[in-house]
């Protein structure tokens, strides 16, 4: 798989003694699975075909976003648009710092209920949380305001979802409750073996769908007229000057890198322009790691091994 000119490099190091500088690639990673396991397969990737030492850094999408801006880090694996367009617009299209792939996956982002709940409750369409006597189906502390889960902490999709609670009116009637998605999905196994109600966000590629019954509420189709979606990076009072009283657009996962690592390691970045993956293949990825328990990084191993084909085409 590698290529006569990386071979011969790898020689010549070998021959004075000498290895790889340390971090020749920096990878950041958010805390989901899907970006989890494409950083170890990128990593696995550059190791085997360009001879690169590669680190992984835990990273917020902003925070890698800053990194590869100052050099200090070179990719991010899978950046949703457009929930992070706001650091596309910063960037990519600004500083002209970040660059990023074409190719992307697909994705759908939503509210969904377990099938038995719509049975239970009646539920069909997101709005129906706006009514009281509704939203206290999902009440499980007794306060009288139902609870959702919209996200993990750090992810734009949270903030977007807080905006939207906000739109259509469930802030008012429901509690938006932001944790990690290990303990929300542990919340949605402990509904389903209790049969409770529960209402959670809920998207693709994940694994949750393959686990759980579940039914997509309902919503106005996207209307980019209203939408007009601020982050906290944008404006302090982003919350009140934010609408999207619509369902979201289709999204479409990229990889994005620095565009200094054309300079610095024009091989890698090569490599991360052809980089192509389908949903199913990410499916196949989060439910590797997050049902199966399987290594991040031995699963990247074996599965860079038998897509050997796919991943050759990345350096061609």
């Amino acid at each position: 798989m590698k290529t006569a000119k990386t071979l011969a490099a790898a020689a010549l190091t070998a021959a004075i003694g000498g290895t790889a500088m340390a971090q020749d690639v920096v990878i950041g990673v958010p805390n989901w699975a899907s970006v989890r396991g494409t950083a170890h397969i990128l990593k696995v990737a550059m190791e085997d075909n360009l001879g690169l030492s590669v680190e992984l850094q835990n990273g917020t999408n902003p925070i890698i976003f800053e990194a590869m801006d100052s050099g200090a880090m070179h990719v991010h694996p899978e950046v949703w648009l457009p929930n992070q367009q706001n650091l596309h617009d910063t960037f990519v299209t600004g500083k002209g710092t970040v660059v990023y792939n074409p190719n992307a996956v697909l994705s759908d982002q939503q509210i969904c209920v377990t099938k038995d709940t719509q049975e239970r409750t009646g539920i069909s369409a997101l709005s129906d949380l706006t009514d009281p006597d509704m939203a206290a189906n999902f009440d499980t502390d007794g306060d009288g305001r139902g609870e959702i889960w919209i996200g993990g902490a750090g992810w734009a999709s949270t903030n977007v979802e807080k905006i939207r609670a906000k739109s259509y009116g469930y802030s008012e009637t429901m509690n938006l409750m932001e944790m990690d998605e290990t303990l929300a999905l542990a919340q949605v196994d402990n509904a389903v073996a209790q049969g409770q109600n529960i209402v959670f966000f809920c998207y693709t590629p994940h694994h949750m769908f393959s686990l759980y019954d579940l039914v997509p509420l309902t919503e106005p189709a996207y209307d980019a007229a209203e939408w007009d979606v601020k982050q906290p990076t944008d404006d302090p009072n982003w919350l009140e000057n934010s609408k999207a009283g619509t369902a979201w657009d289709a999204a479409k996962l990229h990889v994005f890198y620095a565009a200094g690592l054309a300079d610095s390691q024009p091989e890698a970045a090569a490599m991360l322009g052809k980089v192509a993956l389908t949903t199913e293949q990410v499916n196949a990825v989060v439910y590797a790691l997050s049902v199966d328990g399987q290594d991040p990084a031995e699963f990247a191993r074996k599965w860079v091994d038998e897509n050997a084909d796919l991943v050759d085409s990345w350096f061609q």
